[in-house]
């Protein structure tokens, strides 16, 4: 200040010259004068701060819900769950999947201890239960999901079989008491399981045709198989669906449709201003920003007709085809594999349901479901993710079972859509509006062709982090990158992912969980453990709580420093500290 009060330098110098600071000494600067605090206080000052500082792409725009860029920087820096506040040290192996219940009262943690713990959700959180599956013949509990509620906790696990055969069961446990109340058959393990109601869950099972060639059939299952009367269906028949070269239907989950018109959060930039504005559409096999603007062909059901057979039947067509063979007109290179596929192909052609007309639901009060599975059509490895419309007669185990309301000719249920993800899928999860499909995958190389179905193509070490509309069954934005996994094809392992209304979060192989923003599709922070980050989960109704799980055994407990200050000031401190700025003087 000048001796006469006025400024020795005015606002547009100031402004200048604060842009060469960084946050920290702008906001130390603010202390200096109400002239300086005015000035490091201008929006324009904090918008160029936040681009810089979090690197973020100058056509995004700032968040629809914030109302400031200052508050917009402070949002981000101050409620990313990222300091830890607690290690829960309660399992003795790997811990390989975490789940809240709905009221985020309670979580579950499942492990390779063969153990499924209820955690109770407080200041401090505590153990509640612990159920042991090894009396049931178990190898480990792998999955778990409470029902909508949170009476019901379905818990999934690998199964030894006879002759120490692995498959899958589901196992479904009372929260009320936590005793046992019905057990599931799961095959292959990895389809996990989950809940379609409060009463009834969705188990799969798999049936070989050939080497290469199998059958997913997946299971409408009441919760209470035990207890209810032999006059009521328990079970019902889904979907059955065909599998060609070795792959097979896993990882199944349910969206529901009905919360697509009220999102949480709109990722399209345009939508954001313009309801009706078109996502986007990429190439996840291309790199090219020309290639990407183009639009993708609409999705072909699972199962093609053949060119040129007109309206040959299945029966007929397989008859040809052999004539072919024997007179030569195929090329005489087809292998064993290619064979069983062709005749696979063939048989199932004229036995297929076909798929539905209209994908999307009409209204916004459809009570429809989507079935959200991975699967594949190349290799074993998943590489899309087939969508199966459920529809309101189809959520209850009542009516007619194992198919009896099909004609003959309907052997198989086609796929609605189908996904092709050019990579081995390694983690899904649903936004909390269900709008939005979050799919983690280890890319293949670019024009890659797979000749044999038992060796897909090598997978790369970075996770992608794709986002798909599944209102618009379309990818929207950039795949995200940061975290890196490093098992190969035969060896690779879920890493499961969650999404909050502002971030989404997901473990790694690199000893380390992340969490990026949602809008602004930036990487927030890096979470460390000793060894592979298996399962992230954020409280459903607190996005500054995160837990992370991990093979060094450890559930950890992150809070954003904004939550740890507030905690800090709800406990009680000794007597003693209120003088301790008065004794550390003394000394």
């Amino acid at each position: 200040m000048e001796a006469g009060g006025g400024p020795l330098l005015p606002d547009s110098v100031l402004y200048e010259i604060f842009l060469y600071l960084d946050h920290v000494d702008v906001l130390a600067a603010a202390l200096v004068c109400q002239q300086w605090r005015a000035v490091a206080r201008d929006e324009f000052l904090w918008k160029e701060l936040f681009y810089r500082y979090y690197r973020v792409a100058r056509e995004v725009p700032r968040h629809p819900a914030a109302v400031s860029w200052y508050d917009e920087f402070q949002r981000l820096y101050d409620t990313i769950p990222c300091v830890e506040v607690q290690a829960l040290k309660e399992h003795n192996d790997q811990v390989l999947h975490l789940s809240f219940s709905h009221s985020g009262c309670l979580f579950a943690s499942c492990s390779k201890d063969c153990t499924v713990k209820i955690w109770s959700n407080e200041l401090d959180i505590s153990l509640q239960h612990s159920s042991n599956m090894r009396p049931y013949n178990w190898s480990y509990t792998q999955f778990s999901q409470f029902n909508s509620d949170d009476s019901l906790l379905l818990v999934s696990g690998v199964f030894v079989g006879p002759h120490n055969s692995s498959s899958g069961e589901i196992a479904v446990i009372s929260m009320e008491n936590f005793t046992l109340l019905s057990r599931v058959r799961n095959k292959p393990y990895d389809v996990f399981g989950c809940w379609l109601n409060e009463t009834n869950l969705i188990s799969g099972n798999l049936h070989r045709i050939g080497r290469i060639t199998s059958c997913s059939v997946l299971w409408l299952n009441n919760a209470f198989q035990g207890i209810e009367s032999e006059n009521v269906n328990v079970v019902k028949r889904l979907f059955k669906i065909q599998n060609l070269n070795a792959s097979t239907i896993r990882t199944v989950m349910v969206a529901d449709c009905s919360r697509y018109d009220c999102p949480d959060l709109l990722l399209d930039y345009e939508e954001q201003h313009a309801a009706s504005s078109t996502c986007p559409v990429f190439d996840l096999g291309s790199d090219s920003e020309e290639e990407e603007a183009k639009p993708k062909p609409p999705p072909e059901p699972a199962v093609q007709d053949l060119p040129g057979d007109g309206g040959v039947t299945a029966e007929d067509g397989l008859q040809q085809f052999f004539d072919d063979i024997m007179e030569g007109r195929v090329r005489p290179a087809m292998t064993e594999t290619e064979l069983e596929t062709k005749v696979a192909e063939l048989f199932v052609r004229n036995r297929t349901k076909p798929p539905e007309l209209s994908l999307l639901p009409t209204d916004s009060s459809s009570k429809t479901k989507y079935l959200i599975f991975t699967t594949g059509c190349l290799t074993y490895s998943p590489h899309q993710i087939g969508i199966k419309r459920i529809l309101p007669h189809q959520m209850t185990t009542a009516g007619p079972v194992l198919g009896e309301e099909r004609r003959s000719d309907e052997f198989f249920d086609s796929l609605d859509h189908v996904i092709d993800i050019h990579g081995h899928i390694i983690g899904m999860g649903l936004s909390p509006d269900h709008r939005y499909l979050y799919v983690n995958s280890r890319a293949w190389p670019r024009d890659c062709v797979i000749s044999d179905p038992m060796q897909p193509p090598p997978i790369a070490e970075e996770i992608d982090l794709h986002v798909f509309d599944l209102k618009t069954m379309k990818e929207v934005k950039r795949a995200l990158r940061a975290h890196r996994a490093y098992t190969p094809n035969e060896e690779c392992f879920f890493i499961f992912l969650d999404v909050s209304r502002d971030f989404v979060a997901s473990g790694a192989e690199d000893r380390h969980g992340y969490i990026w923003d949602r809008h602004y599709n930036i990487c927030l922070a890096k979470l460390q453990h000793d060894n592979v980050v298996n399962s992230v989960a954020f409280s459903p109704v607190e996005q500054e709580l995160l837990l992370t799980a991990s093979d060094d055994t450890t559930i950890k407990v992150w809070r954003s420093p904004r939550a740890v200050r507030a905690q800090q000031a709800r406990r009680p401190r000794p007597r003693k500290l209120l003088f301790s700025w008065l004794m550390n003087q003394k000394s």
